[in-house]
């Protein structure tokens, strides 16, 4: 079966999160080792959590590396870096992530970008796939984005990982389309902080959205868990899209 356009992702950018003493220097080193010169700072994004206490840095973005024609701005290496900004006193889910793995750095997300987002998250969504937001309207950038929830499972404790997908230069159709599933259109500040928040919602709540249902997962595993990866046939394959697509449509029904 050949492969669907809409499959053929590329690496669009990574989020990194750092502890406070690492995110400082993460910044010095981007500069010095890596060649991040001026230009290549994306943003920086900033609050205030007290008032009187100055703003912090929450998030910066930077890139390592350009592309080379025919599509040089799609080839961009990108890294965008998150540091835990609350009060030692206030809940953070950045915090809770990097401590709760006593990590001083955690990869949290790798955006893949789609020739078709509203194609891919169609069809993710048929085979049980669960997202953490609408898709996103990004107007400075202009793209459209979609978060998943974490890769984990029963009886353990969140990952912290999870993908985003995304299509950059969407047509105005597909805006349209995107803009009709989510009353509200999100911009830049919106789209970061409102992932931001809704990442602080579910780990206050101590429930962590999974990539997968729970119930899903436990399916799949039951039916597959004597086999070896290289003893999954093509059969087993198809019967393991069958049961994601089965199950998601009783479920939502």
């Amino acid at each position: 079966m050949a492969k669907k356009p809409f499959l053929n992702f590329q690496v669009d950018h990574m989020t990194l999160l750092l502890q406070p003493d690492l995110y400082k220097i993460s910044y010095l080193a981007f500069n010095t080792i890596f060649g991040v010169g001026p230009d290549d700072l994306l943003y920086d994004k900033r609050k205030e959590w007290v008032k009187g206490e100055g703003e912090q840095s929450m998030t910066y973005a930077v890139r390592l590396g350009q592309g080379a024609s025919p599509d040089p701005e799609l080839n961009n290496t990108i890294i965008a870096v998150v540091q835990p900004t609350e009060p030692k006193g206030q809940s953070s889910h950045v915090r809770e992530m990097l401590d709760g793995h006593q990590a001083a750095a955690h990869w949290q997300h790798i955006a893949l970008r789609t020739t078709d987002l509203l194609a891919f998250h169609k069809h993710a969504l048929e085979r049980g796939v669960q997202f953490i937001t609408p898709i996103l309207k990004d107007e400075e950038e202009d793209l459209i984005q979609v978060f998943s929830g974490e890769w984990y499972f029963p009886g353990i404790k969140a990952s912290g990982m999870f993908f985003e997908f995304l299509q950059r230069n969407p047509s105005e159709e597909h805006v349209k389309i995107a803009q009709s599933m989510n009353r509200e259109s999100w911009f830049r500040d919106k789209t970061f902080l409102g992932l931001y928040g809704e990442k602080e919602r579910e780990y206050q709540s101590g429930e962590v959205t999974p990539f997968l249902r729970f119930d899903l997962f436990n399916l799949l595993l039951k039916e597959f868990k004597d086999k070896q990866i290289w003893q999954i046939t093509p059969a087993d394959l198809q019967r393991a899209e069958d049961m994601m697509i089965e199950h998601t449509k009783k479920v939502s029904k």
